[in-house]
């Protein structure tokens, strides 16, 4: 692989149907995320997490790795939630975050998209 070629790799859906209680239980979700963090093969720099009151409140939480990051958003009373894992290079593997939330969070339904970020420089002639 060339030093000029950058890999991405993309991950993120939404989940409908979720566990209310797990939904808003931010301890649960920061170790879920850290697993997921662990499962992709990532590395961990920071983890952060949010819970906000409320009808549409919900929980946040996002780690960021050296790779980039993974994102959990929840909205109990909706009973959904969106995920986003988003990594740069060969090593770490979004896919493997995302099976794992997927199992854990058992949605009723859900849609998942994957995006190539990967970028090798085009040189630029003009016409």
């Amino acid at each position: 692989m060339s030093e000029d070629f950058i890999i991405g790799k993309h991950v993120y859906g939404s989940l409908y149907g979720i566990d209310k209680e797990k939904a808003w239980d931010e301890e649960y979700l920061r170790n879920l995320i850290l697993r997921a963090v662990e499962a992709s093969g990532a590395t961990l720099m920071d983890l952060r997490s949010w819970r906000v009151e409320g009808e549409k409140g919900g929980v946040s939480v996002i780690a960021l790795v050296l790779e980039s990051h993974l994102a959990l958003h929840t909205w109990p009373e909706y009973g959904y939630a969106t995920f986003d894992a988003y990594t740069c290079g060969e090593k770490a593997d979004p896919w493997k975050a995302w099976d794992l939330v997927l199992r854990e969070l058992k949605p009723k339904y859900y849609t998942v998209h994957y995006t190539d970020r990967s970028q090798k420089p085009i040189p630029y002639e003009e016409a």
